[in-house]
């Protein structure tokens, strides 16, 4: 059996560019802080008992939930109303962008 597989061009103007240019760097943003969420809630779970660090500490309440995928999605809706970058990406990419980090953190962990 023969898979054939085809490969398109995309010709761009230049506002088209300009356009995925801008997604991309919101979708960037938005993927960064979501980690970034995560990663600084787990460091404050694992500080140790019996001493603190002199160059940094992780104060997040010890009762705050978990960042995940559902809670950063609400937070996203919040955000889009006063955000005009994230107003003018469309909603299902931002989601999807939180959805990476959701498997780039399991990673971590």
């Amino acid at each position: 059996m023969i898979t054939l597989t085809y490969q398109y061009k995309l010709k761009l103007n230049r506002q088209q560019t300009q356009e995925i240019e801008h997604i991309f760097s919101v979708c960037k943003s938005v993927y960064n802080y979501a980690l970034a969420e995560r990663k600084h809630w787990l460091k404050s779970r694992k500080s140790p008992v019996n001493y603190c660090s002199i160059v940094s500490e992780y104060i997040i309440p010890a009762d705050a939930p978990y960042p995940n995928y559902n809670y950063q999605a609400k937070q996203l809706t919040v955000a889009k109303k006063t955000n005009q970058n994230l107003k003018s990406v469309n909603a299902q990419v931002l989601q999807q962008t939180l959805k990476s980090a959701i498997r780039s953190s399991q990673s971590l962990g």
